[in-house]
């Protein structure tokens, strides 16, 4: 497992030795490997792979590959590292009560995984109570109703904590924490970029597919919006009661592309027009149609483009 630092780490270690609170500081990091120790252990037990932790300004976080992740296993992974948290505020009580001498040597490792605990369940994203409500909201409103109401949620937890940067003293950490939350809330979603399955082992974990029915006024903006990155979208244009034609995600990128985003999907490149594209790069289908008779050919060239 690999552990990487960023810069501005540095700088606040800098700062917290010229200014005081350099032990503080160190505690509350070690808290949160401790914390992010707890998500690695849970993702390494449901089969996905960790790179490695990054040591940021505000905390640490682990990088793992979670792409195509299950909801139960995403829910799963989120507590895991809350649960390490609670695990070591319950150790810490129970020392207190058989030994109450040893207060004085815990109290601060009490408050660091108390504070942990407790900013790390609130249901702003990306924060593990955010993951575990955008799980939830997802299932009850859609994908993307669950990304509105996540981003409004951060936005208003963002504006708690500046007011607490006021409230008490010009605290750094709260403006730092805000700033995190809102940026984290105007983030791009990942529907808006290139969603790729066959890197690394998420095909070997096994990918659901999900299956949208559309009728032709389909876009390209709207169909975009039905992306995600925990399933294979594959639309499906339905008319006259049965399915007329089918378009994956792969062909999709492709086509999005060379059009507009008003566009319609299934206006342009058609299913027939698909096939009629393939089986003209063939050059056994072409040969064959000069060669045999018309009907020869008619009967067997659909037979070479299959």
């Amino acid at each position: 497992m690999k552990i990487s630092v960023h810069p501005l780490f540095f700088g606040v270690i800098i700062f917290c030795a010229f200014f005081g609170g350099l032990p503080l500081t160190l505690i509350f990091v070690m808290t949160a490997l401790l914390h992010e120790c707890g998500h690695i252990f849970c993702a390494e037990r449901l089969g996905y792979k960790c790179e490695r932790v990054r040591i940021m300004p505000y905390g640490a976080s682990a990088v793992c590959d979670i792409e195509g992740i299950k909801t139960g296993d995403e829910v799963k992974l989120a507590l895991a590292g809350p649960a390490v948290n609670l695990a070591f505020c319950v150790t810490i009580a129970g020392l207190w009560w058989f030994f109450p001498e040893s207060y004085a040597y815990t109290d601060t490792l009490m408050g660091a995984n108390l504070t942990m605990l407790a900013v790390n369940i609130l249901p702003a994203y990306p924060l593990d109570g955010g993951r575990v409500a955008r799980c939830l909201l997802s299932r009850m409103f859609g994908g993307r109703v669950a990304q509105i109401i996540l981003r409004a949620i951060s936005c208003v937890t963002a504006g708690v904590f500046i007011a607490l940067f006021f409230a008490y003293g010009y605290n750094p950490t709260a403006l730092v924490f805000a700033l995190f939350l809102l940026c984290s809330a105007i983030e791009k979603s990942p529907a808006a970029v290139r969603i790729n399955f066959s890197a690394g082992n998420k095909l070997k974990r096994g990918l659901e597919v999900k299956y949208v029915l559309c009728d032709g006024s389909l876009t390209y903006k709207d169909a975009i919006k039905k992306l995600d990155d925990k399933r294979y979208l594959v639309l499906q244009l339905y008319d006259n009661g049965s399915i007329a034609d089918e378009i994956t995600q792969d062909e999709l990128y492709a086509q999005a592309a060379s059009h507009g985003i008003y566009d319609r999907v299934f206006s342009h490149f058609s299913k027939n027009e698909r096939e009629n594209s393939f089986s003209s790069t063939l050059p056994s289908s072409t040969e064959h149609a000069h060669s045999a008779p018309n009907a020869t050919a008619s009967s067997t060239a659909p037979e070479s483009a299959e």
